[in-house]
């Protein structure tokens, strides 16, 4: 008999978000092991006047989604979660679930479920800690030691999380290191690419082309970006992509710099030619709510130099090696950070020695086939 695998999953495919994005990522990787199957419990992501049950497929794996009544703290709430999972536990029977953290409600019936269940194994994909909530993060302390204790395997996204973690570096003997991956085809440099990557050239022609992406949220640090922007003179031009609930105070923070260009949500096509335009890829994050950062691997990729933040914890400095693939500053640092836009624009030697290596070490680290090899040993080997 095969290997069967059953992922939980705060919400999955279609919804669009990192956690979701891995979730795929391990299920795709896994269908390739002979002989196992699969399985996905998740969330419905509908508002709660839309949600329902349901059960569709994606990608030939079937996936059962829940009805959320309410959201609390972005917590989603279901009353038909616990029977649902129980009944998917003793049908589908899995040798093994994935977890993935953080999703309280559904590590409360999880941990219920399995008391009863000591042969299943439990691999908890540990996305990051609660540190927003401060009121949540204590009254899930208890739960996320017991969740640790049933754990068989704790996956990490980078070595500095598991350090730098109050659960996980009291368990480093559980912790496997499996750092996230980029979607190489989704950053495909077609000739519409090219075309527009052309264009954004000659617009800017002269300048220093900066790019920062994510959605506009405090931990992104965008607000230091634009403090940064105060100590540089008009030969730079920064993009910022994205929104969020904090872009009208990032505009209103900007207004009068005619070097940032709010970019909205822009296409695919669009967001590779700035990837191919830019000059250097700022990535001003401030909190470990950034665990890894998939948006600075990706204009790593491309063979930017990297500026980020100090993040004591984050794997975002294990991304960027500061004097190797970019530079680091020191946290929510804007004259810092003004400054390393400043070396790096001087000195082209240096920019493109960085930005080679910082190409080099996603290709050697963060693609799929890396991360497709590490779930696949990790899973396979319980």
């Amino acid at each position: 008999m095969g290997l069967k695998v059953l992922h939980i999953s705060k919400y999955y495919y279609p919804f669009s978000g990192g956690t979701e994005q891995i979730a795929r990522d391990a299920v795709v990787a896994l269908k390739e092991i002979p002989g196992c199957e699969q399985l996905v419990f998740a969330f419905d992501h509908g508002t709660p006047k839309e949600s329902k049950d349901s059960r569709d497929v994606v990608d030939d794996i079937d996936v059962i989604r829940c009805r959320c009544f309410t959201k609390i703290s972005s917590q989603s709430l279901s009353a038909t979660y616990g029977r649902r999972l129980k009944e998917a536990l003793d049908e589908f029977k899995p040798d093994v679930v994935i977890l993935h953290y953080p999703n309280p409600f559904g590590t409360h019936y999880l941990l219920k479920l399995l008391k009863k269940r000591p042969e299943i194994k439990l691999i908890t994909y540990w996305h990051l800690d609660i540190v927003k909530q401060k009121f949540l993060k204590i009254f899930f302390r208890s739960q996320n030691r017991r969740l640790i204790a049933r754990s068989s395997k704790i996956i990490a996204t980078s070595p500095n999380y598991v350090e730098g973690s109050e659960y996980l570096s009291s368990v480093p003997d559980k912790c496997v290191v499996v750092p996230n991956c980029i979607n190489e085809n989704r950053l495909v440099t077609d000739d519409e690419v090219i075309r527009r990557a052309g264009e954004l050239k000659e617009e800017h022609k002269g300048k220093t082309v900066c790019l920062a992406v994510g959605r506009h949220v405090e931990y992104k640090g965008f607000k230091y970006l634009i403090e940064a922007s105060k100590y540089l003179d008009d030969s730079f031009v920064i993009g910022i992509t994205g929104k969020g609930p904090l872009t009208d105070d990032l505009k209103a923070q900007a207004e009068g710099d005619g070097k940032i260009r709010f970019l909205g949500l822009i296409s695919d096509v669009d967001l590779r030619a700035w990837l191919m335009t830019c000059d250097l890829f700022c990535f001003p994050s401030i909190t470990k709510n950034e665990a890894f950062g998939l948006a600075l691997a990706e204009g790593m990729y491309f063979g930017h130099p990297a500026i980020t933040f100090t993040i004591e914890g984050s794997g975002v400095n294990y991304v960027n090696l500061d004097g190797v693939t970019g530079i680091e500053c020191p946290n929510a640092d804007s004259k810092a950070f003004a400054e390393a836009m400043k070396t790096l624009a001087g000195d082209k030697d240096l920019r493109s020695r960085y930005g080679e290596a910082a190409r080099k070490r996603v290709i050697d680290n963060f693609t799929y086939a890396t991360f497709k090899k590490n779930i696949q040993a990790l899973v396979t080997g319980l």
